[in-house]
């Protein structure tokens, strides 16, 4: 069972160690991830990079315990998430994970408000409490004239700050974001990362973002670099160099 979450300034959020995944492949299984370990810290932007199949988007989906491993442990905020049953996992990721994607994944029909809440909603909160409050973080982002806009409305950059507002929304502990500036151009990428790491970076959260754009290396707090389902490089983001 999970328990209340706390974190202090540069306390380990995320801890993966010696964890192992594969998918069936015929008799030989084929290996995502090989014995990965890293860490990220609470109050910091970790990057985890390298090219496309090299394991990052797996890295993140066990995580946050979309997916399960084979083995090795992984704790998010002193939680063994390969100790809780799939209803636990399920209500720890509702409480206290974030998520940002590539494609944005707003529900066309639903305004900007709806859309930010439905984390909120998820959690059983009352819809006009939930849009009040998605609202604030939309206005916080830049958006408050635009709340009752739907997404088919806006640009790409704008749609990628709704993304920001509902991954924020619920006051989550861990932002995760899977290539959040792939469907964005350089300038528009730029801007969406500094409104993650001005809004999404403080002492008590973690983020995680996966990309192989190294534009935006520079926000970086730590980097890990992964190649063919192994983290080969890990430190702080002044000390990296992108062969």
């Amino acid at each position: 069972m999970s328990h209340p979450i706390t974190a202090s300034e540069n306390s380990v959020a995320v801890r993966v160690e010696k964890v192992v995944k594969t998918f069936p492949n015929g008799d030989t299984p084929t290996y995502a991830l090989r014995d990965v370990s890293f860490t990220a810290l609470a109050g910091q932007l970790t990057m985890i990079v390298g090219p496309s199949g090299c394991g990052k988007t797996t890295l993140l989906s066990v995580i946050c315990g979309t997916m399960q491993t084979d083995s090795g442990r992984i704790e998010v905020f002193g939680q063994d998430i390969g100790g809780m049953s799939d209803a636990e996992v399920t209500a720890f990721r509702s409480r206290n994970v974030g998520f940002i994607f590539q494609q944005f994944n707003l529900i066309p029909t639903l305004t900007l408000a709806e859309n930010a809440s439905i984390p909120l909603i998820l959690q059983g909160w009352p819809s006009r409490k939930a849009e009040e409050k998605a609202a604030a973080v939309l206005t916080e982002l830049g958006l408050g004239t635009r709340i009752r806009s739907f997404p088919r409305q806006l640009s790409g950059g704008q749609q990628q700050r709704v993304a920001i507002a509902r991954a924020l929304v619920h006051d989550p502990r861990l932002i995760i974001c899977d290539e959040p500036t792939a469907s964005l151009d350089a300038k528009t990428g730029h801007h969406a990362l500094e409104l993650l790491k001005e809004s999404a970076c403080r002492p008590d959260r973690c983020v995680i973002v996966v990309t192989h754009d190294s534009r935006i290396f520079s926000f970086a707090d730590w980097i890990a670099e992964m190649e063919d389902g192994r983290v080969v490089k890990s430190c702080p983001a002044a000390e990296y160099r992108h062969a």
